[in-house]
């Protein structure tokens, strides 16, 4: 923090330019104060004020000072962080002019003759008669190719237009009939309406496919009836188009759309729209937390144990955990929905500390997927799949349905060998084998992001022989169109779904049965909704099974209990195979058996006894250096400056779990303990002490409160 002169009163959160040495910065007013510690004679004017009126109300200031001190992180990045990217840059708080989209009056006179088999074509005319529409939205449901082709067919138009600010937005919800919900559902929509005032937090634990959007959506009726703002976080991007179809379906007005693919100016003007209250719902992934409204009602955490709501550096927040304290300071309810809770969540709820709700059953008919394991020992495998499983395979290929199978491995082996020697190629920076990308012929380091083409010797013997290991997307797609030649597979992954609108399409044409078998890594495990798929495969399970991290059977189950729940949606029944060397490991014997809610509540159990979070708070110190001896004996002088506050239990210093990185050695210092302000103390005395050691320079380090990620 710094002070300034100013001739005039500014409002707290108001942007201001100063001068900070040969620059001139942009900075956030956050107090004001009659005499400064600092000389006057030594103090600077402010040169302009950018803002009329705060951008940064008090409930946000507030926030941003918790998140400061929570996360011991400078405040004035924190303030950089709530604000959207065009108002950093000092861009005026008004929006200013964006796309939007009209239909022609070629476009008001055609039919549904004019589109042939352009569906998606067609959907998109027909909502155009709604009325005029920002960009930004239309691109959440509709790819860019889409939009191209009615413009090219002269059915609709764009201009430029700044955002309108429709306060009115209550008297045009035109409300969709509702489904009749189920007693498990009319339990919680209950309770829920009779929490609409004053803070809540409710946990909605229901099995996948159970309906919890349903929920979602007849919460908020009452709510946005009453004019009031609800504010819904998603994970991933890729979620985003079918919650915003399914929200506006409901309520017939227009939803603020945030994330990552829209432009600074795009984000500009659905933040102002909330912020003056011309957004009924605003729906974006983990920064929206920060979106203001004028009167907000709701916040709602989609899929809240994802670990996409953990920012990974910078100022680590975790999305979940501020949405609690801003529902909290704005004096509204909070409900978190998911199939697999955190155990974080899981263990308020079942406390007492939040509400908790579960739905047990699928909604309609749907059936829950039966979980069965498949023991691949001495077994022929073909791309990495067993003889037994292609013949399951066939058989619901022939029934007409879809088949998923996950392999959470990008490209097309994770690991080149010399057939001669044994030689690996390894990424030197970190000490990792490349993965081979055969369509590229290119050996790349997931890790760092080196790459270089493939060797045609190998430098070791001088062998021309080269062999894979490991199956990867890539080659598991080429192996399913030879074993099925007749039928049409896809492949999601980060490297197929790259582009703004890919990831879409390609979904929309699996709804549409265009493909019958999905092949996809994490992205396929988001929540996504294939009525067709019957089958769903996991290749190999056995990597998390015997991991370094405590929380990877947490993980491991939670994403095995999601992609089950992508089999078997409809009236159809599914069911998911985890193809292992290890049948008997009690921990896939419990899921299958159990199910994902007796692993979570044993799983506490362990937790408990071991004073594992959640029954105890952590902190992580990260160091990085060239050499691996810089990192430790940093790490080692903190530790000796943290445990001289009573009540912390340190451990390490010690490796990560993936040491060497982008040519660093990456060095952890775990601090744990039963209370959380004996970590918070400890770490705002020693913080400064640590800036000031020798080897601070020599090394990158970093606090993470509550880490998630140990590698």
């Amino acid at each position: 923090m710094f002070d300034y002169l100013s001739e005039q009163p500014i409002a707290d959160g108001c942007r201001v330019l100063v001068p900070f040495g040969p620059r001139t910065l942009l900075g956030i007013v956050i107090g004001q104060v009659e005499r400064s510690d600092i000389q006057q004679t030594k103090l600077k004017p402010i040169q302009e004020v950018l803002d009329h009126q705060p951008v940064l109300d008090a409930t946000q200031l507030t926030l941003c000072r918790w998140l400061s001190q929570y996360y011991q992180h400078p405040l004035g990045e924190a303030l950089q962080t709530a604000l959207p990217v065009a108002l950093r840059k000092g861009e005026q708080a008004t929006p200013k002019e964006i796309t939007w989209l009209r239909l022609t009056e070629q476009g008001e006179a055609a039919d549904d003759n004019a589109f042939g088999r352009a569906k998606k074509q067609q959907q998109l005319w027909h909502a155009m008669f709604d009325g005029e529409v920002s960009q930004s939205t239309l691109t959440a449901s509709f790819s860019r190719t889409v939009i191209d082709g009615l413009i090219k067919k002269g059915l609709i138009e764009t201009f430029e237009q700044a955002p309108k600010l429709n306060l009115n937005w209550t008297r045009e919800m035109v409300l969709a009939t509702r489904p009749v919900a189920s007693v498990e559902q009319a339990v919680a929509i209950s309770a829920l309406h009779q929490r609409q005032q004053g803070f809540s937090c409710s946990l909605l634990e229901g099995v996948t496919g159970s309906g919890k959007t349903e929920v979602y959506l007849q919460a908020i009726e009452p709510i946005l009836q009453a004019g009031r703002q609800v504010l819904i976080l998603v994970p991933e991007i890729g979620l985003t188009p079918q919650t915003v179809a399914r929200f506006r379906h409901r309520f017939g007005i227009e939803i603020g759309v945030l994330h990552s693919n829209l432009t600074d100016n795009e984000r500009l003007a659905v933040w102002q729209q909330a912020r003056e209250g011309a957004l009924g719902i605003i729906i974006g992934t983990r920064s929206a937390i920060f979106t203001p409204m004028a009167k907000p009602g709701m916040i709602i955490v989609d899929e809240e144990h994802d670990n996409s709501y953990k920012q990974q550096d910078g100022l680590r927040y975790h999305a979940r955990d501020l949405a609690v304290m801003r529902a909290r300071e704005e004096h509204i309810p909070l409900l978190l929905g998911t199939a697999t809770p955190s155990l974080e969540s899981l263990n308020n709820a079942l406390s007492g500390r939040y509400l908790h709700f579960q739905l047990h059953q699928r909604a309609g008919s749907a059936v829950h997927t039966r979980q069965q394991v498949l023991d691949i020992r001495n077994q022929r495998l073909q791309f990495g799949l067993a003889n037994a499983m292609i013949e399951r395979m066939e058989w619901h290929l022939r029934q007409g349905n879809q088949v998923m199978l996950f392999v959470n491995r990008r490209g097309y082996a994770p690991a080149l060998i010399c057939h001669q020697c044994g030689h690996v190629e390894e990424c030197r920076r970190c000490e990792r084998s490349y993965t081979l990308h055969h369509q590229q012929q290119r050996l790349q380091c997931h890790h760092c992001g080196s790459s270089k083409g493939v060797p045609h010797t190998c430098h070791d013997c001088g062998a021309s022989q080269w062999m894979t290991s490991g199956v990867g997307t890539e080659q598991l797609e080429k192996g399913l169109s030879e074993l099925f030649p007749h039928y049409a597979s896809v492949r999601i992954d980060s490297d197929s779904a790259r582009g703004k609108t890919k990831l879409q399409d390609l979904l929309d044409k699996v709804n549409r049965n265009q493909y019958q078998l999905l092949i996809g890594t994490q992205i396929l495990s988001k929540g996504h909704h294939f009525p067709h798929v019957t089958l769903v495969v996991i290749l190999d399970v056995d990597g998390a099974l015997y991991s370094g991290d405590f929380r990877a059977a947490e993980h491991l189950c939670q994403l095995v209990t999601q992609l089950a729940g992508r089999a078997g949606r409809a009236e159809k029944a599914g069911e998911m195979w985890l193809q292992t060397h290890h049948p008997e490991h009690p921990l896939l014997q419990d899921l299958v058996h159990n199910g994902y809610a007796h692993f979570a509540r044993h799983c506490l159990m362990e937790r408990k006894h071991a004073g594992l979070p959640p029954y105890s708070y952590q902190v992580l110190v990260r160091a990085e250096a060239p050499q691996a001896q810089h990192g430790f004996e940093f790490l080692y002088q903190a530790r000796q400056l943290l445990m001289q506050t009573a009540g912390i239990q340190a451990i390490g210093p010690l490796p990560a779990l993936m040491e060497k990185r982008q040519g660093r050695y990456r060095m952890q210092l775990v601090l744990q303990s039963q209370q959380r302000r004996h970590l918070q103390q400890a770490l705002q005395r020693v913080l400064p002490e640590l800036e000031n050691l020798p080897l601070a320079r020599k090394v990158r380090w970093s606090v993470d409160v509550d880490p998630q990620d140990f590698s």
